[in-house]
């Protein structure tokens, strides 16, 4: 069953509507991810994981997938280069752009996916923002969130998901291997400070904004050494179904706003 919205025609998608379908949007971020992966790693993640996801959930429910959104907040990655970014203003008018054309549409149940960290605090603000506005139960997730613990169980070195790391190197490495330079991946790590902040023996929940160079001068978080296209499968799988269940929750939906 087609689920991309791109490949869709209009009369499909406005029956779609009058079945109440889900709509999935995805968004990541245009940046930079250390020397060894190109610069479209969170976008094209995040639309994986919504394709996958999507393909599951139309075995039983009307579900469609729209053109991801390329560009995110990503401010703080601008000095290591091959980063384009948002501002607040545009990424607020663009979701409610977007929210306001589906909802005219007919579709209520809009759900976006997040594949970029910075995107985290602004679609917390958006989703409130526009759940307000149009009255439905607007919802937002991001993907390694959604597959919190699966992910844990399938990394080696690290405990989550960070950047341009062990997680995000074989999720690539199984989707695009000749846009890896797998031959440097021994050197391809980071140093990782938990905490809001990323300082040594300051409180965790203290938050500084800072550049990404000010963390790590290479621009990884983690350690991707032990990356594989085989671990880097299991984890779309995993994070895939783990949405899927998300999304056909019938109280997700169906509590009030």
């Amino acid at each position: 069953m087609e689920v991309e919205w791109s490949r869709l025609k209009a009369h499909e998608l406005r029956d779609l509507a009058r079945r109440d379908a889900i709509v999935l949007v995805p968004i990541g971020a245009t940046e930079q991810h250390g020397p060894h992966l190109p610069v479209m790693v969170d976008y094209r993640l995040a639309t994986e994981v919504c394709h996958r996801a999507a393909h599951i959930v139309a075995k039983t429910d009307p579900i469609a997938v729209t053109p991801t959104l390329p560009f995110g907040m990503s401010e703080h990655h601008m000095p290591l280069g091959g980063t384009i970014s948002l501002d607040f203003p545009t990424m607020l008018a663009t979701f409610r752009c977007v929210v306001r054309s589906l909802t005219q549409h007919g579709f209520r149940r809009i759900f976006i996916l997040n594949g970029h960290g910075g995107n985290t605090a602004p679609l917390d603000v958006i989703v409130t923002e526009l759940t307000i506005e149009f009255k439905i139960p607007l919802a937002y997730a991001t993907y390694w969130g959604i597959g919190e613990k699966r992910i844990a169980a399938l990394l080696d070195r690290q405990k989550a998901l960070l950047h341009a790391c062990e997680a995000e190197t074989s999720m690539i490495m199984a989707l695009a291997p000749e846009l890896v330079d797998q031959e440097s991946l021994s050197q391809m790590h980071g140093p990782y400070i938990p905490g809001n902040s990323s300082i040594a023996g300051v409180n965790p929940a203290a938050y500084r904004w800072r550049y990404i160079p000010s963390r790590s001068p290479n621009g990884i978080i983690g350690d991707a050494a032990t990356a594989s296209a085989e671990k880097g499968e299991k984890l779309l799988e995993a994070v895939a179904e783990e949405l899927a269940i998300t999304l056909k929750n019938e109280d997700f939906w169906n509590t009030p706003i």
